[in-house]
């Protein structure tokens, strides 16, 4: 979310997804408040320091650590504040292994983490102690919630193809093969021990992997996902998986760049005829992959495409209204799609 005001956007949260409220992260606070710094402080006997290029792994906690994992305590002191007596879903997120190891640069060298298997093995090791502890940290503070734990995979693809520049810029780290890709992700999500999403923003995402990963639903980009990709999306929507969708721009995106058929920007005026056409633009993903229209609400989650922290205050609240009106009038939309055939 945009923003420095935690108690605010948590606010903002619980107000527009009152049925499936998330704990918000706002990197405008600068490192620590980040995706990055906010998993590297759940992180087990790892610690990390800020560089000029990003998180490095350090021999020894610093500033960078303590003020990362006391931002994250803040944070839940006013989630359990604002959800006092909450009972119903609310999801947290935390960077997967991948996006981590992509990202986390090793000690006393510029390559990351991702260029040594034992690096990545031992960060995935304590990221799954990490995760595990958060959880029942968030557990207590309010019980009445059934957690959703959304890893968040956005450099998924890049590792997988090959794409992931080394230290120099001059060349790329070898594509990481199946099984391993399949491994460390099931190693997370087994140890967040609750129903489990893996969200991956860009195109080419591996779908298949999520899937075989043991994870319980599958969050993408609905605008960058490709016609050879459907298949992938309908054989978890088969397999009983969750099918997060984002249909809603993350970003302003002006009108005339976004052309016929696709989502408009998220603009504050918007009313129910961008909820409406959201809503027209999932249903005919569904059709697309072949399922029964009468699945989708029980199955699909309307999301925005990916972060709204690139957003206004105003554009990323009207993002969370159109997601949460758009999923109201599925029924409805189905019903007269029964009614004209």
């Amino acid at each position: 979310m945009p923003g420095t005001n935690p108690a605010e956007a948590m606010r903002v949260v619980a107000g527009e997804l009152p049925d499936f409220p998330f704990l918000p992260e706002l990197p405008d606070r600068g490192p620590g408040a980040d995706l990055i710094g906010r998993t590297v402080a759940l992180l087990v006997d790892t610690p990390a320091e800020v560089t000029p290029r990003g998180w490095r792994l350090a021999e020894r906690p610093g500033r960078d650590l303590a003020r990362a994992r006391a931002m994250l305590s803040s944070d839940l002191d006013v989630l359990e504040e604002v959800l006092d007596g909450y009972r119903g879903s609310l999801k947290i997120q935390l960077c997967g292994p991948w996006t981590l190891a992509a990202t986390l640069e090793l000690t006393r060298t510029m390559n990351v983490a991702l260029s040594d298997p034992g690096a990545v093995a031992d960060l995935t090791a304590s990221l799954a102690e990490g995760a595990a502890a958060h959880v029942a940290e968030l557990a207590k503070r309010v019980p009445g919630a059934q957690l959703v734990v959304q890893l968040d995979e956005p450099a998924l693809s890049a590792v997988a193809t090959g794409a992931v520049p080394t230290a120099s810029g001059l060349s790329r780290l070898a594509a990481i093969e199946d099984d391993p890709l399949r491994e460390r992700l099931a190693q997370v999500l087994a140890a967040a021990n609750r129903y489990t999403a893996v969200h991956s923003c860009g195109n080419g995402v591996p779908f298949g992997i999520i899937r075989l990963a043991g994870a319980d639903a599958v969050s993408f980009d609905l605008s960058q996902l490709r016609r050879g990709e459907e298949d992938g999306v309908a054989e978890a929507a088969e397999a009983g998986m969750g099918v997060f969708t984002g249909a809603v721009p993350a970003v302003p995106v002006p009108a005339a760049a976004a052309g016929p058929g696709r989502a408009g920007g998220i603009n504050p005026a918007d009313g129910s005829d961008e909820a409406r056409q959201t809503a027209e633009r999932v249903m005919r993903l569904w059709r697309r992959l072949g399922l029964p229209l009468e699945t989708l609400p029980g199955q699909a989650v309307i999301t925005p495409a990916c972060g709204l922290a690139g957003a206004s205050p105003g554009q990323a609240r009207a993002a969370l209204t159109r997601c949460r009106e758009a999923a109201s009038m599925l029924p409805e939309l189905i019903d007269e799609t029964g009614d004209e055939s």
